[in-house]
């Protein structure tokens, strides 16, 4: 049987689980003191310093990377790529260390994962990266010629709910067109066409989230440009924004408590992130001129019925609804790298 290590990096933990084939043997999510990563300059720094510690869960475990498979592991904002799987190279790992899209800690995955594959000459993948952009070219541009739009968003689980819900329908995922939206600390939709995603929204320009602003009125996000800093600013737009903003809390089960105390404010806020969820659902239907196969309500919020239901009463009209809650991650990643493995999908290679 096929062992996997998935490998899923967070900006203050480093998730880790064993697979064989499609089960999970054992989980750990390794944390991070921000004192530790204090001495490391940028995000790819704290490479080594990872990698040891995923060592040193896998000893706990009696595990070695000799008796790996191969390495899947969370992919980044690293370039614009397609869907599915990529084996990690030279090129990519050149890539994030020089010229990534932007500095986040997921882009360590595809280096922890290729530094231990590498030591024991198995495969290291990255399975459907935060930066996959397959828009059609229509969907990129802008009123500003030098400002394009890009795909990133949670493409990761936006796409293995798509895969569960066409495999325990029997659907052809490459025959099918599909609406999903991503609910979770930010939020993302997708538009899934045989196969492809062919538009999205993600924060930047779709709907407010627990921690994330979303689309804002353009004038009004100049002028508040002008009284902070950038980096002031970028925290303001994804951390401090959202929920966190409103109510200083990016849990919607305490949102839901307060609303059920009577908190009429909560109440008229959460119903608005749930009626941008679905306006964002919406402005997706014209490039498949409204004929969709299936809505899918994804991610942590999906499990809270208040809120999906929200989001299920005015989208119904569109096309039926399955809500599939949880942000399922590491399966995933583990089920992608095992089609790869078993000759079911082929690996994407960067050159």
């Amino acid at each position: 049987m096929e062992k996997i290590l998935v490998i899923n990096p967070g900006s203050t933990s480093t998730k880790i689980a064993l697979f064989e084939g499609n089960t999970e043997i054992w989980k750990e999510s390794i944390t991070h003191a921000r004192e530790d990563l204090a001495p490391f300059e940028t995000v790819t720094d704290q490479q080594d310093f990872r990698t040891a510690l995923v060592r040193e869960a896998m000893a706990r475990h009696g595990v070695k990377e000799s008796d790996l498979s191969c390495v899947a592991a969370r992919g980044g904002p690293i370039a614009p790529l397609r869907s599915g799987a990529y084996r990690v190279n030279e090129k990519m790992v050149d890539v994030i260390r020089t010229n990534p899209q932007d500095n986040h800690a997921s882009l360590l995955g595809a280096l922890i994962a290729y530094q231990m594959a590498q030591s024991v000459g198995i495969p290291a993948y990255i399975y459907d990266a935060v930066s996959v952009d397959e828009l059609d070219e229509i969907c990129h541009i802008t009123g500003m010629p030098t400002m394009r739009r890009v795909g990133q968003g949670h493409h990761l689980n936006m796409r293995a709910a798509a895969l569960k819900y066409c495999r325990d329908t029997g659907r052809d995922y490459y025959n099918s067109t599909l609406l999903v939206a991503h609910l979770g600390g930010g939020i993302s939709t997708s538009l899934q066409m045989n196969g492809r995603i062919r538009d999205m929204s993600n924060d930047e320009d779709g709907p407010f989230a627990p921690e994330r602003a979303g689309v804002l009125p353009m004038v009004r996000f100049m002028q508040m440009c002008y009284k902070h800093t950038q980096k002031e600013v970028y925290r303001k737009l994804k951390g401090n924004a959202g929920l966190v903003a409103w109510f200083g809390t990016s849990d919607s089960r305490e949102v839901e408590k307060m609303i059920a105390e009577g908190n009429e404010t909560a109440r008229l806020v959460y119903e608005a992130m749930a009626y941008n969820v679905s306006k964002a659902l919406a402005k997706l239907t014209p490039m498949c001129k409204g004929k969709v196969d299936q809505i899918i309500l994804t991610g942590g919020i999906a499990y809270s019925e208040y809120f999906t239901g929200m989001i299920i009463s005015q989208v119904d009209w569109i096309a039926p609804v399955t809500v599939i809650p949880g942000e399922n991650e590491m399966q995933a990643l583990a089920d992608g790298a095992l089609r790869v493995l078993r000759g079911e999908e082929t690996a994407h290679v960067m050159e």
